[in-house]
């Protein structure tokens, strides 16, 4: 991912990122298995659609991934922690070390309300040999996941996790670990202007057992 792609990411990211509880219900989504969401309200159907939400049960996949922990006092510095997270200080550790990177930029969020607690991380092809005291290196194994591909603005990405822990609950299942995001969709266009969030990917990853 190019860096300006990065970080248009992170900075847009950032808010809703930090708000996956289920307080406010902002739509109702497409989704293609058995789950439901909040229906809309009348002013909300007519200023913004419902998202798209297709629900997976798949593998994990094997990654070697470098992260660090941060925390901030509002969901606007979120964003701007993430970006300088990802943006730049994970960046210069990649780099100063030799490694390539893999995948999509990836958060874990530990607290859905002020303060909030997260770890941004990247995706590498092998540990590096040196590395910050604040750097960590997390391995995500072939895990059994579900899934839920997002297609929207990201204000309504808690419907994703609304989708998927209906899905848990109706399939008898126990979460395994922290819930996961993973940024693939590039948000910019070749000219860079901001695509249509409706085309832009965010996968919402819950590992079971």
């Amino acid at each position: 991912m190019k860096k300006n792609s990065l970080l248009a990411v992170v900075l847009i990211v950032g808010f809703a990122c930090c708000n996956n509880n289920t307080e406010e219900k902002k739509g109702e989504a497409a989704i293609n298995k058995d789950t439901t969401t909040a229906p809309m309200t009348a002013k909300e159907t007519v200023t913004k659609r419902a998202p798209i939400i297709n629900i997976t049960d798949t593998l994990s996949v094997k990654r070697t991934v470098l992260y660090m922990k941060d925390s901030a006092a509002s969901a606007d510095r979120v964003g701007l922690k993430l970006a300088e997270i990802l943006g730049f200080k994970l960046s210069a550790v990649i780099k100063k070390n030799g490694l390539k990177t893999t995948g999509q930029p990836m958060a874990w969020y530990n607290s859905t309300k002020a303060p909030y607690f997260f770890e941004a991380g990247i995706p590498v092809d092998k540990k590096p040999v040196k590395k910050p005291s604040n750097v960590y290196i997390r391995e995500i194994g072939v895990d059994s996941v579900v899934v839920a591909h997002f297609y929207g603005p990201y204000d309504l990405l808690p419907q994703a996790y609304d989708a998927l822990n209906d899905w848990m609950k109706s399939h008898k299942k126990t979460k395994k670990g922290k819930p996961y995001e993973i940024y693939a969709g590039e948000p910019m266009n070749k000219d860079g202007k901001m695509k249509d969030p409706y085309k832009v990917q965010t996968d919402v990853v819950f590992p079971w057992k």
